[in-house]
């Protein structure tokens, strides 16, 4: 058969899929998930906590998605903030909270997790149009609006004037992945490659009495299709 000398778009990406490396394929697929609006799922590492979570961007949150985090993983759902957007909200971390404290509960404040490093917790807010701010359809309404305002004009005075605590979401604030790799600087990495704002939904997998395993995380993300990936693949 005679070459013709034209290489195809199916021939390029059969290169590159042959070509690159495991990790770097696995990322390129978790920031397209998550343009997409999909849920993925990210091991942090048998060297840290060892728990995989549940993981979306906040601006396509449902009700459904929730319920999803709610039944499916079972942990604290929670909302990763870049340290920008945090600063403009005029938020801080709980500890920074507690130590400024002039009561003795200043003296409670985490210096150190049994994982190794300080925890990224801010405060719990509800939405004010919410009614008890647990339901489905109540922490996908304080998502969503904290999402909205994130890049607004007036966004500290639309997140004073709209949310209060404390409330049923968490919020965490990123440390920079260089500092900390918890799942709340790994999430909001992937925030940064997808070119989308830092404002990640999160939600640790639990098993029967501990963290859910590695394996069966995979297990589950193979079943549901969602992509997987560890955190020392995310760069």
């Amino acid at each position: 058969m005679e070459k013709t000398g034209i290489i195809t778009s199916f021939m390029v990406d059969t290169y590159l899929l042959v070509n690159s490396k495991t990790g770097d394929m696995d990322m390129k697929n978790a920031i397209s998930e998550v343009r997409k609006g999909n849920i993925i799922i990210v091991y942090d590492g048998d060297d840290r906590e060892g728990e995989a979570d549940l993981i979306f961007h906040g601006s396509f949150v449902t009700p459904e998605k929730i319920e999803i985090l709610r039944k499916n993983a079972g942990g604290l759902i929670c909302v990763a903030l870049d340290k920008k957007i945090a600063d403009r909200f005029g938020l801080k971390f709980y500890t920074e909270i507690l130590r400024e404290s002039k009561f003795e509960i200043n003296k409670m404040a985490c210096k150190k997790t049994a994982y190794g490093d300080e925890p990224s917790f801010s405060i719990a807010v509800n939405h004010k149009n919410v009614y008890t701010g647990i339901t489905d359809n109540d922490r996908a309404l304080t998502i969503k609006r904290i999402s909205d305002i994130c890049d607004e004009d007036g966004a500290h005075e639309k997140f004073v004037g709209e949310f209060y605590a404390p409330g049923h979401v968490f919020l965490l604030i990123g440390r920079g992945i260089e500092n900390r790799k918890g799942h709340t600087e790994l999430a909001l990495k992937i925030a940064e490659h997808a070119d989308m704002p830092g404002v990640m939904v999160l939600c640790e997998m639990l098993g029967k009495g501990k963290a859910l395993s590695m394996d069966e995380a995979k297990k589950y993300a193979d079943k549901n299709g969602f992509a997987f990936l560890e955190g020392k693949e995310i760069w």
